[in-house]
């Protein structure tokens, strides 16, 4: 049922970019910079192993995009999906906002755009193609490490390129993290470009890679 699938989106977008308010804007005050890949990561794993089986557990519009390119998710309830996923984000933010105190430092716009892009692009990439070929392909069918290997992927990005992007890999997150001042509200764009374009191409890819995994 469609409606159980948006709301599964909505309460593991929400807690997954609640993570990220807190830890984030919380770290910023105690220096402690190597908590928040590590919680985001771990959000991102428990939510996935929570809610995988109603919906996908993809919280995030570029892995709906690139599920869908893929063959395994209903082109009809993409928009529904980001929907469902930006609303978990936004009140997410407004609650992290809350329980913090307020919002972050306001966020400084990408010292290179061309490296933003390219940082966004390659690591939402290697999500979205971790995503496929650990939760949809028909090779690692009824396997119980896909969300530790998403999870993972999140927290090798943010580690990776957390300094030069912000490290969203996700148009949902980014949304939410710019409410939060976490990033850049006016260099937003860079994120939903970069992330949706990293879940097509990874879509096409697979498709590629894989042509007998109908």
């Amino acid at each position: 049922m469609l409606v159980r699938k948006l709301l599964t989106e909505a309460i593991g977008t929400f807690f997954f970019v609640l993570t990220i308010g807190c830890t984030v804007i919380l770290s910023a005050d105690s220096g402690k910079g190597i908590i928040p890949p590590l919680a985001i990561g771990s959000a991102l794993m428990v939510m996935i192993f929570a809610g995988g089986h109603i919906s996908g557990g993809h919280y995030n519009p570029a892995v709906t995009l690139a599920v869908a390119i893929r063959g395994r998710h209903p082109k009809s309830e993409v928009i529904p999906y980001w929907i469902a996923q930006i609303l978990g984000a936004v009140l997410a933010s407004g609650i992290a906002i809350y329980l913090t105190g307020g919002v972050a430092k306001s966020a400084s716009p990408p010292a290179d755009i061309g490296k933003a892009l390219v940082a966004e692009f390659l690591f939402t990439f290697a999500l979205a193609y971790v995503v496929l070929n650990v939760a949809t392909a028909k090779a690692t069918a009824g396997n119980s490490f896909y969300g530790l290997a998403i999870g993972f992927t999140v927290l090798i990005g943010a580690f990776s390129v957390g300094s030069i992007s912000g490290g969203a890999f996700n148009p949902a997150v980014a949304i939410g993290a710019s409410v939060m001042g976490l990033i850049h509200m006016p260099s937003v764009w860079i994120h939903i470009v970069a992330d949706l374009a990293g879940g097509f191409v990874a879509g096409l890819a697979f498709l590629f890679l894989n042509p007998d995994d109908k």
